[in-house]
């Protein structure tokens, strides 16, 4: 009985159904492997600044506290960022005519701010205080990771609502005296009041820091 389908038929059919099996591994592939790559979360990605701010060269190596730049951080939702005249503060004296310092001195002259680039950002559906958290004994690198540590600046954590819920349905271990949260290499010690005798301290009401009306407002 003569074939019905010639061999070329055949060898385009096995190729199709081969290419199909790939197709379909590496598509399962790639709904595994892109979560685990940070590829969504930006986790250790490092956004291009107009300027190479190195937290570890400021922060501890020079010991310069967080809130010389960050003047709002205590009092605002919003951190702040230094205008230029704060860089120029020190940078008038030393580096003053640096290559990589052209941008800050070009701001100052033109009396247009630096426009960095933002590392962490939020939906507009989600509202974030920074200075209750830091009145309430909550560290910068709870959510900055070890920035004192970075020569640049980089995403460290996800911000994903889960991840902001873990914190605010079991708060005491993340809890630090207030006067250590901008230490960047702050550690707990056996001289460290105890979580739970922090939360008591700052009346932190854990039962109703999980509402949705907390973060969505």
């Amino acid at each position: 009985m003569a074939a019905i389908f010639t061999r070329r038929a055949d060898l385009f059919m096995h190729v199709a159904l081969a290419v199909a099996v790939i197709a379909t591994v590496c598509f399962v592939l790639l709904i595994w492997g892109v979560p685990r790559m940070n590829y969504n979360t930006q986790v250790g990605f490092t956004p291009a600044q107009p300027v190479p701010f190195s937290h570890k060269h400021h922060v501890s190596g020079l010991g310069i506290d967080c809130r010389y730049c960050h003047a709002s951080v205590e009092i605002a939702s919003n951190a702040g960022m230094p205008p230029t005249e704060t860089c120029m503060t020190c940078h008038s004296q030393i580096w003053t005519n640096a290559a990589i310092l052209a941008p800050v001195r070009a701001s100052l002259a033109e009396h247009q701010p630096l426009r960095w680039h933002s590392v962490y950002t939020l939906p507009d559906y989600v509202y974030f205080d920074h200075s209750i958290h830091i009145a309430k004994g909550v560290g910068c690198t709870d959510c900055h990771g070890a920035i004192g540590d970075m020569p640049l600046t980089r995403k460290a954590t996800t911000l994903y609502m889960g991840w902001c819920l873990d914190c605010h349905r079991n708060p005491a271990p993340h809890l630090r005296p207030v006067a250590d949260v901008f230490d960047p290499h702050w550690q707990r010690t056996a001289t460290t009041p105890s979580g739970e005798e922090l939360l008591s301290r700052y009346h932190i009401h854990v039962q109703t820091l999980a509402d949705c009306s907390v973060c969505h407002r």
